[in-house]
């Protein structure tokens, strides 16, 4: 792992709220310009074994993101709090930089104060989908200008 040191922005801007549905999540309570970084989450790296023995059976299966080498890492901060919108919903994206063992998420698009954050944690879920925005979008799809915005992002 990279142990050069990492500035980890503030915005002041984002609580935790309860959704009616969804449960906790992250809101913001000022606008979000497009291509904002919103947060950068340390990760805790779990080997195969120990997420084969231990992670899968607990809640903290819920929270993992696949890594390098079929590992798979907790999201500390608000990395773990962000809901689910399905593909082309979302309104953040992320980036895992495993080298530093970090992830960061951007804004995908404008987001409005008091809008939820939501990333899409892709098209195999283990709870029915509560979205609050219809736009149309080919459901699995996402729209080509997210894919193009996250991978023009320097790390």
């Amino acid at each position: 792992m990279d142990e050069t040191p990492v500035q980890l922005p503030a915005l002041g801007c984002l609580e935790l709220r309860s959704h009616p549905q969804r449960g906790r999540g992250v809101f913001t309570q000022q606008a979000i310009a497009k291509g904002t970084l919103i947060h950068i989450s340390p990760v805790l790296v779990f080997s195969q074994a120990e997420y084969s023995e231990h992670g899968r059976h607990t809640c903290l299966d819920h929270y993992t993101y696949c890594w390098r080498g079929g590992t798979f890492a907790l999201a500390l901060g608000l990395g773990s709090m962000f809901n689910h919108e399905p593909s082309g919903l979302e309104n953040v994206g992320f980036v895992r930089d495993m080298d530093q063992a970090l992830i960061k998420y951007i804004a995908l698009r404008d987001i409005a104060a008091g809008d939820e954050l939501c990333i899409c944690y892709g098209p195999n879920v283990w709870f029915d989908i509560v979205s609050d925005e219809v736009r149309g979008a080919d459901a699995g799809h996402s729209p080509p200008e997210a894919d193009d915005f996250l991978s023009s992002i320097q790390l």
